[in-house]
């Protein structure tokens, strides 16, 4: 059993080494390469202020390098009897370089250490995640466009209501998609400042340059007091999280819509064969599965930042071992929604839609709010007008006039779909992304 970096004269009881270790090790793979460029960041600043030679630093950028590589290769592991990433890293440079290894570690703690490495890893998932969003809004735009003249009912309380479109549903979505983005991009913000140099929430005696290891590393700022630095921890994890369950949110309520549309009862939607499952007695099953377990992933997911909140809500300021757990339903969530997001777009783009629908005069009655508005534009008051409308739906005697014609902004009749990718696009490019994929390309090259 290998010695902890931070063992003394006596020996960890192995059950509670068990117990606080956890499952520390197994996600800390999750953050392995953005460790090793935390280091990177951190031992460059070391030799600006002196405590680093020149060729101590080259050499310890050179093996450094290699580690990433490691890492990016999928190749990363943390030996038994090595209790984190961290360590790992800090072994792996020591058995390699010999006491130059035992330096990195100057000016900071393994606090600011997963800090930093929870800030790297995060921003990273939010750029994936957002990728992800932006190739669902395509083809939720593209289907709304492709669909703008195909009627279908409308909904309240679950009693058909008024017209509406498939222009409208997918368009609805995929405005939906923008503000998530929106909410997205406050969460990259608060995540793209540098936590490095707080070290255990208190600072350091040496004179750190953080202003050097927040360009190296592409943060937009330092998070400047060092004990909020570490007030961060958890902080951040539920701001983001209660990012990701807004596009969980619009997931969910999506993949309901799908499911039930699908239905022989709606028969509104097909969704495709491959995304179908069968039954085991009943030949005729095409179940919407795929749509159900988004509907589940993202509902899980909805409730990630009632997990985060939940650990760290009592916690006072200064460091506690509780934080360690927020990892566990942090870390894992960003594959999971990644996942529900490639799925559906997948299937969005192979739907196929009913444009039949309202040949059954079952729907007729939705075209009653039409009736009354065209009484009462013909001078007939509204109320008159409502009531005259009633009485011909009770009588039976209503006749739907389906030739409806709506001009006003986000209607079936000018949908506003170039706005609504304006505002995508414009919330894209707010996150500027090119600045920090131009400062890890510089610190890895």
């Amino acid at each position: 059993m290998a010695n902890k970096l931070w063992e003394k004269n006596f020996e960890v009881n192995k059950e509670i080494e068990r117990f606080t270790v956890g499952r520390d090790r197994e996600m800390d793979l999750y953050l392995a390469k953005y460790d090793v460029m935390g280091s990177m960041a951190h031992i460059t600043m070391l030799e600006t202020i002196g405590l680093l030679k020149k060729e101590e630093l080259n050499v310890l950028l050179k093996e450094l390098k290699n580690i990433y590589a490691i890492c990016e290769r999928g190749e990363f592991v943390i030996e038994d009897g090595i209790e984190d990433v961290h360590s790992q890293v800090e072994v792996m440079l020591t058995n390699k370089l010999g006491d130059i290894g035992k330096k990195i570690h100057s000016g900071r703690s393994r606090n600011d250490q997963v800090l930093v490495d929870l800030k790297l890893f995060t921003r990273q998932e939010l750029k994936d995640i957002v990728e992800a969003v932006k190739i669902l809004f395509d083809e939720l735009i593209q289907k709304s466009n492709q669909y703008k003249d195909i009627l279908m009912p409308g909904y309240t309380h679950l009693q058909i209501a008024m017209p509406s479109s498939f222009g409208l549903w997918f368009g609805a979505y995929a405005e939906s998609l923008a503000d998530d983005v929106t909410f997205l991009q406050a969460a990259y913000k608060i995540t793209n400042r540098n936590p490095l140099g707080s070290a255990a929430g208190y600072g350091s005696s040496f004179p750190l340059n953080r202003t050097l290891t927040t360009k190296l590393l592409g943060f937009d700022s330092m998070d400047y007091n060092v004990v909020y630095a570490q007030m961060g921890r958890g902080k951040m994890e539920r701001n983001v999280a209660f990012a990701l369950a807004s596009v969980a949110g619009t997931l969910a309520k999506m993949a309901f819509d799908a499911c039930m549309f699908n239905s022989q009862n709606f028969s509104f939607v097909k969704l495709p064969k491959e995304c179908t499952t069968g039954s085991s007695i009943m030949p005729h099953k095409k179940n919407p599965d795929v749509f159900e377990l988004i509907r589940a992933k993202s509902n899980k997911i909805q409730s990630l930042p009632q997990q985060v909140m939940l650990i760290m809500n009592n916690l006072p300021v200064g460091y506690f071992r509780d934080l360690q757990i927020i990892k566990e339903v942090f870390l894992p969530a960003f594959e999971e929604l990644k996942d529900c997001l490639q799925m559906a777009a997948y299937i969005i783009n192979k739907i196929e839609v009913n444009e039949h629908i309202l040949d059954n005069p079952m729907y007729d009655p939705m075209f009653s709010v039409e009736e009354v508005n065209n009484l009462a534009a013909s001078g007939v008051p509204f109320r008159d007008a409502y009531k005259k409308v009633g009485l011909e739906i009770e009588a039976g005697t209503f006749k739907a006039n389906k030739n409806i014609h709506h001009t006003h902004e986000g209607s079936i009749g000018n949908l506003c779909n170039e706005q609504i990718q304006a505002l995508m696009d414009e919330n894209i490019a707010g996150f500027h992304f090119d600045k920090v994929e131009k400062a890890e390309k510089e610190l890895i090259k």
